[in-house]
C-alpha cells in the first residue's frame, strides 16, 4: 500500500511541480537540456525512495535539491570547478546528504526563489517552442518539460512509437544546444516575434485532442485538457497579451462542448443533434471572461480571439437555428483577411450555407476544389457533400461522401460520414 501511494505522490507532485524545477535548474545551471536530464534522474530517485521511506514534507523541494546535487556532481566529473560550481556547492553545503540519499529537509533546500517561478516557466516554455525546432519536437518538448508528460504517455496521445517521441526530444534538445539558445525568458521584443510560435503549439495539442487526426476516438480528454491547462499558465504569466486571453477563450469556449459531443458509446453528435444543456457552463464563463479581457487589452482580437468570439457565438446560443450566423459569417470573413487558410474558407462556407442556405456556400467550396486546397483531407469532400444532399443532388453528394469516407482517418468521424452516406440510399 505504502509503495501504491508513494508512486501516486511522485506522479503527481511531478505533473504539478515539473515545469517548475526544470525551469529552476536550467537557471541555476545555465543549461536547458542538462536540467531536464537532471529532473529525470531526481524523478527516478523519488519513485524508489518515496515508496519505502515516505513522502517528504516538501516534495518539490526534495525534487529540486536532489536536482541540484546531480547538477554538482555533474560538474564535479566535468572538473568544471568554475564559479557556477563553487556557488552551487556553497549554497547545499558538502556535509550534506550523499546524491544517493534523502537530502535533509531545511527551508534552504527549497532552492527556486517565489519571485523567480513565473519567469523559469515562462522561459522554459518559450525554449520549448523556440522556432529553430521542428512543431513535431516543439509539441514533444512541451509536453515532457512543461507538461510532465512521460514519453510513453506522449506516444500514447498522438499514436507513434515510445522511441520516436524519445528521438524528437533528444534531437530537440541537441538543437537547442547547437544553436546556443539561453535559458531566459524573452524580451519584450522578443516575446512579440515568438509568442505565435508558443500559441501555435498549445492549439496543436488542443485540436489533436479535441478532434483526433486518427485511431477509434473522438477526444483525448487528455491531451485536450493539458492544452487547457498550459493555455491557462501562459495567460496567467501573458495577462497584457491579447492572444494568450485570445487562445485561452477558445480552448474553454471549444471544451465546454465535450461532454454532449459523444454519446455513451462513443458515437459522435454533431452540433444540432447536441443537448445543450450537457455543455459546460463553468467552462463557458471561464472562456467568455478570457475573451473579455482580450478585449479590455484594446488592441483588437487576433486569430485565436475571433476563433474564440465565433465559439462564444454558439455557447450563447439556444440552438443551431437560434445562432447568430451572420455574426459568424463576418467573423469568419475577418479570420480570412487576418489569418488566410483553407480550411478558414470551409468553415466560413459552412456558415454562409447556415444564414443564406446551401447555395451561396457551394461556390466557395467549388473555389477550393478548384484551386487543389485539402486535397488529403476529409473536410473538404464532407462538406461538400453535404451542400450538395441539401440541395437535392444525391448522386453528387454520394461520390464526395464516399471520398471523405475514404479520407477519414480517424474511426468514430467515419462512421458519421458512413451513416449520412446510408442516409442517401
Amino acid at each position: 500500500m505504502a509503495d501504491h501511494t508513494g508512486r501516486e505522490a511522485v506522479a503527481a507532485v511531478w505533473r504539478i511541480e515539473s515545469a517548475r524545477i526544470v525551469g529552476a535548474l536550467a537557471r541555476y545551471t545555465g543549461d536547458f537540456a542538462l536540467a531536464e536530464d537532471l529532473a529525470q534522474e531526481a524523478l527516478a530517485e523519488a519513485l524508489v525512495t518515496w515508496p519505502r521511506e515516505g513522502v517528504p514534507r516538501n516534495p518539490a523541494g526534495w525534487l529540486l535539491t536532489v536536482g541540484k546535487r546531480r547538477a554538482i556532481d555533474a560538474f564535479r566529473r566535468r572538473s568544471a570547478l568554475d564559479e557556477r560550481y563553487a556557488a552551487l556547492a556553497h549554497e547545499l553545503g558538502e556535509g550534506g546528504a550523499a546524491s544517493g540519499g534523502a537530502p535533509a529537509e531545511r527551508a534552504e533546500d527549497v532552492l527556486w526563489d517565489p519571485d523567480q517561478i513565473d519567469d523559469d516557466v515562462l522561459a522554459l516554455m518559450f525554449i520549448s517552442c523556440h522556432p529553430v525546432l521542428a512543431r513535431e519536437a516543439r509539441i514533444a518538448l512541451t509536453l515532457r518539460v512543461v507538461g510532465g508528460l512521460t514519453s510513453d504517455e506522449i506516444a500514447k496521445a498522438f499514436l507513434v512509437p515510445t522511441a520516436t517521441v524519445q528521438a524528437r526530444i533528444t534531437r530537440a534538445k541537441k538543437t537547442l544546444a547547437a544553436a546556443r539558445v539561453p535559458f531566459a525568458a524573452p524580451s519584450a521584443r522578443e516575446r512579440r516575434e515568438r509568442l505565435g510560435s508558443v500559441l501555435n503549439v498549445v492549439y496543436l495539442i488542443f485540436t489533436e485532442g479535441s478532434t483526433a487526426s486518427s485511431g477509434d476516438d473522438l477526444i483525448r480528454l487528455d491531451l485536450a485538457s493539458e492544452a487547457q491547462r498550459l493555455g491557462r499558465v501562459l495567460a496567467h504569466l501573458m495577462p497584457n497579451e491579447p492572444e494568450a486571453n485570445g487562445l485561452l477563450a477558445l480552448l474553454e469556449l471549444t471544451a465546454a462542448r465535450f461532454p454532449a459531443r459523444t454519446a455513451p458509446d462513443g458515437t459522435p453528435v454533431l452540433l444540432e443533434q447536441q443537448d445543450r444543456r450537457r455543455w459546460d457552463r463553468a467552462a463557458i464563463r471561464r472562456g467568455r471572461a478570457a475573451l473579455a479581457a482580450a478585449e479590455r487589452l484594446g488592441r483588437g482580437l487576433g486569430a485565436y480571439g475571433l476563433q474564440a468570439a465565433i465559439a462564444e457565438c454558439h455557447a450563447v446560443a439556444p440552438s443551431v437555428e437560434e445562432t447568430n450566423w451572420e455574426r459568424v459569417v463576418l467573423l469568419y470573413e475577418a479570420l480570412g483577411r487576418l489569418a488566410p487558410s483553407p480550411v478558414v474558407d470551409l468553415n466560413r462556407a459552412v456558415a454562409v450555407s447556415m444564414a443564406h442556405g446551401p447555395a451561396a456556400a457551394l461556390p466557395i467550396v467549388d473555389e477550393l476544389v478548384a484551386a487543389g486546397a485539402l486535397a488529403n483531407s476529409h473536410l473538404l469532400p464532407s462538406v461538400r457533400g453535404e451542400l450538395l444532399t441539401r440541395l437535392g443532388r444525391a448522386d453528387e453528394a454520394r461520390i464526395e461522401l464516399e471520398n471523405a469516407v475514404r479520407l477519414c482517418a480517424n474511426e468514430r468521424e467515419r462512421s458519421v460520414l458512413t451513416g449520412k452516406l446510408a442516409a442517401l440510399g
